[in-house]
């Protein structure tokens, strides 16, 4: 039977079937890559991740990578309290999109001055993961899918975990436990509350701001960061983490001593340098579901978690109170 010529298909047709075609490639475009990325959270429910495009952005800039995976069965409750204390006091609360903090963000970018986020742990840990830094709306649509299939796919707690051994906590370091070996010389098993803080007050800016001997902006968050741990214990806002599983026990850490050369050291200096102008003059703001503790209870508990800076000696005069009975003048 002879072969039916193209010529004698009218255009119109040609075009409509040209159309399908391309329509039908990106149909299994999309599809395939919807079926990918399902089956990539999936596996992450299960195996840590090897390695995030953060990291590979280290490594191509010579800063190396410094990773040491602890789950959250060994690692110290405090950091967990902190990242909550520090980054999302709704954590337990919310689905993955806290709307009142995205709300309160967009009113302050939209009335000028630095651009301010409204990100949830849940989102971080999708971007960190799965995505690259940086903003644009692309990548952001992008984390609101990752950070709705990992809401229903891992759960809180394994949402915790992967954010805390993926994120960012110094220069070619990741995740808590290898900050905590960077800056104090000991693993994440055991931390003081303010430790726990001081890593999580560098998570914003992990390449300009340092949790050794911390100044300005990043001491005074610290503190802050500090405080509110008793508040997230006292309210349990840690208590999904641990849902259906034991929680460790709290472990005095060890005396902090001199860490190991760890990549990316070359770049520091024995100051960590401050963060920008913009960050270290901002008011420090309260945390989405948190206060600051301001009662009595709140205060004697935290005392130790957040050292106060000596108080600053007056520099006007003291007025001295007038003499009892003065002596009228001449006499």
């Amino acid at each position: 039977m002879a072969k039916r010529a193209t010529k004698n298909i009218p255009t119109y047709r040609r075009q409509r079937k040209r159309n399908r075609g391309l329509f039908g490639w990106l149909w299994r475009v999309v599809l395939g890559l919807f079926v990918l990325s399902i089956a990539w959270v999936a596996i992450y429910r299960f195996i840590p991740p090897p390695i995030t495009a953060t990291m590979i952005g280290d490594l191509v800039a010579g800063r190396g990578l410094k990773k040491d995976w602890m789950s959250l069965n060994e690692m110290d409750r405090d950091m967990v309290r902190a990242a909550i204390a520090a980054e999302d006091g709704k954590f337990c609360q919310h689905s993955g999109f806290d709307w009142d903090a995205i709300s309160d963000a967009a009113r302050r970018n939209a009335s000028g001055g630095r651009i301010r986020g409204g990100s949830t742990i849940s989102q971080q840990a999708a971007k960190n993961t799965f995505l690259w830094q940086g903003g644009g709306y692309f990548r952001k649509g992008v984390e609101a899918y990752f950070t709705f299939l990992i809401e229903h796919l891992w759960g809180k707690r394994r949402i915790m975990e992967v954010y805390l051994n993926v994120a960012e906590t110094g220069i070619g370091t990741y995740g808590a436990n290898a900050g905590a070996q960077r800056y104090f010389g000991h693993d994440a098993d055991a931390l003081s509350p303010t430790e726990a803080a001081r890593i999580a007050a560098v998570l914003p800016l992990p390449k300009q701001r340092g949790a050794i001997a911390p100044k300005g902006f990043t001491r005074s968050y610290g503190n802050t960061i500090a405080a509110r741990i008793g508040q997230v214990r006292r309210d349990g806002l840690d208590a999904c983490v641990y849902k259906g599983s034991t929680a460790p026990k709290d472990k005095a850490p060890p005396p902090s001593t001199k860490p190991s050369q760890l990549p990316g050291e070359e770049y520091e200096t024995a100051t960590p340098p401050p963060p920008e102008a913009s960050v270290d003059e901002t008011p420090i703001e309260e945390t989405p579901g948190l206060t600051e503790p301001n009662s009595v209870e709140a205060s004697s508990t935290n005392a130790a978690a957040a050292p106060v800076e000596p108080a600053p000696e007056p520099t006007e005069p003291v007025t001295q109170p007038p003499e009892e009975n003065p002596q009228p003048p001449g006499q």
